[in-house]
């Protein structure tokens, strides 16, 4: 094989005019070796030299060093991917994942609907009608009274109570609830009784509303022992007539609130708004005067909408008392007749306002147990009960149970409506030998 560049001529022999030898003095010692530098180059380096001198190479771009920096990725534009094909170039179907998705939502969607029908039910109601459904909105809480209120608490939007909320559309939403809702007043003394006296006295007639309304045991039905004895002996002999022989003359409701637990079942707690006074009353001592309305919150019993037996009371519609007493019968309402509605969740309430007046007579002029309740005074106003029923039991009326006219135990209503929260004006006296009056109540 050629080479294509050829070293330095060798000086040849006898070259030299003097016939000396060229490499005479030449040494070849370790030094020489490793000082001498290899020049030829390859022989597949000649050749590629000499081929690329005619022909010279082209970079094809596929290779690259990893010392080159990677190149940047073009940007693509959103596009739909191109339909999958089988072997043949048929487009395959693409498999529905999005049923799956929707089954579980429309699942959801029916065990929600399932939980809520009252819910659902207001709402295609309020659809029917044309109105928009309302968001349901909160009562503003609502501190103990220390006056008169001036006037009615606002209306909220409609809502259906129901056992989860049983307090939906209510004022009482926001009013204190339970004992601790009847606060005392400061104590002073007053007469003949100083402020310790006065203070155990308060406490003895919270005792007794506490006993008498928001006992669970007593509200279920039962009887109010722990009431009755607070009572003195005469008035206790007077509610216990009202508790075993309930009639027109003597009534255990207007006393205690109770429900028969085959037709009402108390849900919750019992929401309490009201005030207590202290007012002396000369040689005779003390009165303590109470205003409260209870609200309960009630589901239907196993035979609740059964059909009630009437019996109209007699001119007074409360338990004896003694002759000197210018206790007062209650007035009942009862909520106005709708229209038939399933729903076994639904609740109702049932507001029990009572104004009472209790005597504590002077020890030292009269013989009395000072550590015993007489009244002087007692008056109720009911919402949401039945008229001219005196079976010693509220009756309140479900909305899905809600019966005719006709039916017997049913009395039609009659007046004008009433807001049974009403509490700016005072409970009225009842008109000597007139029948409780019966009319329906704006809310319940």
């Amino acid at each position: 094989m050629p080479i294509v560049e050829d070293p330095d001529p060798r000086p040849s022999e006898g070259s030299d005019p003097d016939g000396s030898d060229p490499f005479e003095n030449l040494v070849l010692d370790e030094e020489f070796v490793k000082g001498a530098a290899v020049k030829e180059q390859a022989g597949r380096t000649r050749m590629l030299a000499a081929r690329w001198k005619d022909q010279p190479p082209v970079d094809p771009g596929a290779r690259r060093t990893v010392l080159d920096p990677t190149p940047a990725r073009p940007r693509r534009r959103l596009r739909r991917a191109p339909a999958p094909v089988d072997a043949w170039g048929t487009p395959r179907r693409r498999p529905r994942e999005w049923r799956a998705p929707l089954f579980v939502l429309l699942t959801v969607a029916v065990l929600l609907a399932a939980l809520n029908i009252d819910g659902l039910r207001d709402w295609y109601r309020g659809a029917q009608d044309g109105l928009p459904t309302a968001a349901p909105s909160a009562a503003p809480s609502v501190a103990p009274e220390t006056a008169p209120p001036g006037s009615a608490p606002p209306s909220l939007a409609a809502q259906t109570p129901t056992v989860d909320h049983p307090w939906a559309g209510s004022p009482a939403e926001g009013w204190p609830a339970g004992p601790d809702a009847i606060v005392l007043p400061a104590a002073q003394a007053v007469g003949a009784f100083d402020a310790d006296q006065v203070a155990a006295q308060l406490k003895l007639v919270k005792d007794f509303l506490v006993a008498a309304n928001l006992d669970p045991a007593v509200i279920a039905g039962g009887r109010p022992e722990t009431a009755l004895d607070l009572l003195d002996r005469e008035q206790r002999d007077a509610a216990v007539r009202g508790l075993d022989h309930p009639d027109g003359t003597a009534d255990a409701t207007t006393l205690f609130s109770r429900f028969d637990p085959r037709e009402a079942i108390q849900v919750g707690d019992v929401r309490v708004l009201g005030r207590m006074s202290v007012e002396g009353d000369g040689e005779r001592g003390v009165l303590i005067h109470t205003d409260f309305s209870f609200v309960y919150a009630l589901r239907p019993g196993p035979e609740a909408g059964r059909p009630l037996p009437s019996s109209k009371p007699s001119a007074s519609a409360r338990p004896a008392a003694p002759e000197n007493s210018n206790a007062a019968k209650p007035v009942a309402w009862t909520v106005a007749l709708a229209e038939e509605a399933p729903g076994s969740t639904r609740t109702a309430r049932t507001v029990v306002r009572r104004a009472d007046t209790y005597r504590f007579y002077d020890p030292a002029r009269y013989r009395t147990n000072p550590k015993k309740i007489n009244f002087e005074e007692f008056r109720s106003d009911v919402g949401n009960s039945a008229c001219f029923v005196v079976d010693g039991f509220y009756h309140p009326q479900f909305e899905q149970f809600a019966a005719p006219p006709a039916l017997p135990g049913r009395e039609t209503p009659h007046g004008p409506a009433v807001d049974p929260y009403d509490r700016s004006t005072p409970v009225p006296a009842p008109e000597p030998g007139a029948d409780p009056a019966c009319g329906t109540v704006s809310r319940s």
